[in-house]
């Protein structure tokens, strides 16, 4: 059965884009457990096995493959700017007694689990369960994303940058479909086939539209209050994200600018942070903000600002000399 958002007129006016740094630690640690959602990850899952004493259990007793993933621990994205610490902070300001029934509910979606020695401690001690599962998230963080975040970042921001400017170019009905081919638009209802029936009128609270890299290959919608309305896609260009630079930079594009300087512009295939190339090309920030300078005053790059980052992108012109043409 398909999951279906109903607009009504005042929705298609108070539509966003929202990033989480939350959610994609909590879908980082999903794809630990699910094979399925590992292909593109690969490089990653090497990098990360090295990581000792991380103990995922007590999270992923509370992430059943169907049924309810508690609310608490997921709550709604701030925004498109939002970083971890303001995310982790509303998941420790949890209420206990709410924090208990929406965990009940979702340890019943796992056979076993609510009579088990953690499901009857959590339920006992509401205030402690809150307390543990945050650590263990802001752990999960610490090891699995936060070394990631600059990469991570830049291409969900890329996402998001690309999307509005499509929403500019082409208008909302023709953007959803393309955010992902399993969506379906015909003016009033947005439609994603799923397991399971849900529907939701947005009410005028519009729709969140959040890319993600660790929920790959899914489009998840089926957001109960206290979140908005969202859908969470996978974002554009996860299928070179783990790559590591190619030695493809046109030697005469080498010759032309330097060797930094050539390859901060062959980076640029998506648009991208100061921060986030970087720790791609593994330059120090200074060096890269230098060239990125020159670049943009040479006609070569276009420089944006988005939030709090500035993101680069090249101009056709710089497209032509990074592909060699």
């Amino acid at each position: 059965m398909p999951s279906q958002l109903h607009f009504g007129e005042d929705d298609f006016l108070r539509c966003r884009f929202a990033v989480s740094p939350l959610w994609e630690t909590q879908e980082a640690v999903r794809t630990l457990k699910r094979p399925d959602r590992q292909g593109y990850h690969v490089p990653w899952l090497r990098r990360i096995r090295t990581a000792a004493g991380l103990d995922l259990t007590p999270l992923w007793l509370l992430m059943p493959r169907r049924g309810h993933s508690p609310d608490w621990l997921g709550p709604p994205p701030i925004g498109p700017a939002a970083g971890f610490e303001e995310e982790i902070a509303a998941v420790r300001g949890a209420d206990p007694d709410a924090a208990r029934d929406d965990t009940a509910r979702s340890l019943a979606c796992t056979p076993g689990a609510r009579e088990s020695a953690r499901g009857r401690a959590w339920l006992a001690d509401p205030a402690r369960m809150v307390r543990e599962l945050a650590d263990a998230l802001e752990e999960a963080w610490r090891v699995l994303v936060e070394p990631e975040w600059p990469r991570l970042r830049a291409l969900l921001e890329a996402d998001v940058a690309f999307h509005s400017r499509r929403l500019a170019e082409v208008g909302l009905g023709t953007l959803l479909p393309e955010l992902d081919a399993r969506l379906s638009w015909d003016g009033r209802t947005l439609t994603l086939p799923l397991h399971g029936e849900y529907a939701r009128d947005l009410g005028g609270q519009g729709l969140v539209l959040m890319p993600s890299v660790f929920s790959w290959p899914d489009v998840i919608t089926g957001f109960d209050p206290p979140w908005q309305p969202t859908v969470v896609y996978p974002a554009r260009g996860i299928a070179g994200l783990w790559a590591e630079p190619a030695d493809r930079t046109p030697q005469a594009l080498v010759r032309l600018l330097g060797p930094n300087r050539a390859a901060v512009l062959t980076a640029l295939d998506d648009p991208a942070t100061t921060t986030a190339l970087a720790h791609r090309l593994r330059l120090a920030p200074s060096s890269v903000s230098t060239h990125l300078t020159v670049l943009r005053d040479a006609g070569l790059l276009t420089a944006r600002r988005y939030g709090h980052q500035v993101l680069y992108e090249r101009t056709p012109l710089g497209m032509a000399l990074a592909s060699g043409g």
